[in-house]
């Protein structure tokens, strides 16, 4: 039953923005769209860093900042107004310590301090009049664009 009401609301949607599409499609779309583009500068620490104290080793991806960039650009077009202090928290983890129990850690903030620089460079982020930062009238119509494109390609396979 629950089958015919999906079927239904996938056929009469339409996607037009961020939100219509499911978040690992857009994000593996645009960290593609932001390697292409060539204007996000990969630091050299990149393949080195670890990106918490809950990690004990550095993301095998190479391409993980480009993911984390994306990923970071999507919360903020979700949730606008939202800074460092607020993405090391989404991006923290379990802190394994041994015997004792494990306790919540929060994420590096150089590597979100530098993808928010690098996002704000290219025009898609900007700093909001509250504190944070927020999507910008280009960065939008440029995400949006990228999510019409994910979903296209995904119907095609």
């Amino acid at each position: 039953m629950c089958e015919v009401y999906d079927a239904m609301f996938k056929e009469s949607r339409e996607v037009k923005t961020v939100k219509d599409v499911s978040a690992e499609k857009f994000i593996t779309s645009f960290a593609q769209h932001l390697k292409r583009q060539g204007k996000f500068e990969i630091p050299k620490w990149a393949d080195l860093v670890t990106t918490g104290k809950h990690k004990e080793m550095a993301p095998y991806d190479p391409d993980w900042i480009y993911t984390r960039a994306a990923s970071i650009v999507r919360k903020i077009y979700i949730r606008g107004g939202v800074g460092v202090g607020g993405l090391r928290k989404v991006y923290g983890g379990q802190f394994r310590r041994g015997v004792q129990k494990n306790i919540y850690v929060k994420s590096s903030g150089k590597a979100i301090r530098y993808i928010l620089q690098q996002l704000e460079e290219m025009g898609l982020v900007e700093q909001d009049d509250e504190g944070g930062r927020k999507i910008s009238n280009e960065g939008q119509r440029e995400l949006d664009t990228v999510a019409v494109q994910a979903v296209a390609t995904v119907e095609e396979e």
